[in-house]
């Protein structure tokens, strides 16, 4: 079954087709369930995680926090692979309820992103509430993952200066790594402090990684990263967006490409980098593949914009008309949702020539930032429904 709900209508081209063959195989790799079951088991009472092991007999209670994108998938591997070993748990997540169904030591709260809620908040009260008078001999496994700055919150300020505050930042362009910092001056349980809460207890925190160059205190703002380790906290770095850029080298040599990983950390304005992306020279037969974040900025950040869209929109449209024949860029999310439900687009000269027929002129949409219906209209848009994964953005370049 294809992760690529539109699959068959967007690949009307061998290039096409190539393309969202590669990207699908980079959304494979990063699968929840798969790096879970791939890199966690237990054995004779010992739970290995990716080559650390705990023995479960020295804990009297064993507890699972999910915070993010990835939380309610993991949540429902985690409880099969954990059984009658777990205590308890509770997750935040975007999903709806209706996915939680089959959780059942589990509490799942539904959160809002990309900005806090009360919602948040009480979700966030109830996890603190099930881990309150813990003890050395209580362990407490947390999946973090993207979105989690936004899910996991109990903030210093009231949650009208926060949501403001968070506006301001993502307006301007702010890029994660601004961003997350000033949220974890505003929190209570961000930058280490859910970690320093948790003590005496032992915490294995699994880590899926949405940040560039995977700098562990940034991701969900670390909530269980300290400045000084000293406490009994173990952070592992489970998936990240290299394990979708390999598979998707892998596939793209598969199909008969010269293939090159340019970048983990692709990163600047979506406009800008979508421009640079179609300028480059092209190299016959050849896929570059990048991982990254860019930001997006509002043209007047003082009113409310009519149009939608999202950085990888943003970063095709503005590509569009630059894109030489014979080639092809995609941009999409790996969470499958580029702040609307579509989880990004292509770019090529078939397209391009279908807006000119149409009468959309791409730079009338960049103008109203206003990606997500240039797409929409056109059939570019690449739709995956949101997906139990997050490791940023993917994005592919085939010349023939």
């Amino acid at each position: 079954m294809s992760i690529i709900i539109n699959k068959k209508e967007l690949a009307t081209t061998s290039l096409r087709k190539n393309a969202l063959d590669i990207l699908e195989s980079g959304l494979e790799a990063i699968n929840t369930e798969k790096i879970l079951r791939n890199k966690i088991n237990i054995k004779d009472d010992i739970l290995n995680i990716d080559g650390n092991n705990f023995e479960l007999q020295s804990y009297n209670r064993i507890f699972f926090v999910g915070i993010g994108k990835c939380a309610l998938d993991g949540a429902k591997v985690m409880e099969n692979i954990l059984g009658d070993y777990l205590t308890q748990g509770a997750v935040i997540d975007v999903k709806p309820d209706s996915e939680a169904s089959s959780l059942k030591k589990i509490q799942y709260f539904v959160g809002t992103h990309p900005y806090p809620s009360e919602q948040n908040i009480l979700a966030t009260k109830e996890i603190l509430k099930m881990v309150q008078n813990l003890n050395e001999k209580d362990l407490i496994i947390t999946l973090i993952s993207g979105g989690g700055s936004a899910l996991f919150e109990s903030p210093t300020v009231s949650l009208e200066e926060l949501i403001k505050t968070t506006k301001e930042c993502t307006d301007r362009g702010a890029d994660i790594y601004e961003l997350n910092t000033i949220r974890k001056s505003l929190s209570q349980v961000k930058g280490g402090k859910f970690a320093q809460l948790l003590y005496p207890a032992q915490v294995v925190s699994l880590l899926f990684s949405d940040v560039l160059g995977n700098d562990i205190s940034m991701i969900a703002s670390g909530p269980t990263v300290l400045d000084e380790p000293t406490e009994r906290v173990k952070n592992i770095l489970l998936v990240s967006n290299r394990d979708a850029l390999e598979a998707m080298k892998i596939k793209a040599k598969e199909l008969g490409y010269y293939t090159s990983i340019e970048t983990e950390k692709f990163s600047g304005n979506a406009s800008e980098m979508g421009k640079e992306l179609a300028q480059r020279e092209p190299q016959p037969n050849t896929c570059l593949l990048f991982g990254g974040e860019t930001t997006v900025t509002k043209i007047n950040p003082s009113a409310d914009e009519a149009g939608m869209g999202g950085r990888n929109q943003e970063m095709a449209l503005s590509a569009l008309a630059g894109v030489p024949a014979n080639s092809i860029l995609v941009c999409a999310t790996s969470d499958g949702w580029d702040n609307t439900d579509h989880a990004g687009a292509i770019a090529d000269t078939e397209l391009f020539e279908k807006s000119k027929t149409l009468g959309l002129y791409p730079e009338d949409y960049l103008n109203h930032k206003d990606s997500y219906n240039f797409f929409k209209k056109i059939n570019g848009a690449i739709c995956t429904g949101k997906l139990g994964s997050n490791v940023s953005d993917l994005c592919i370049i085939l010349y023939k």
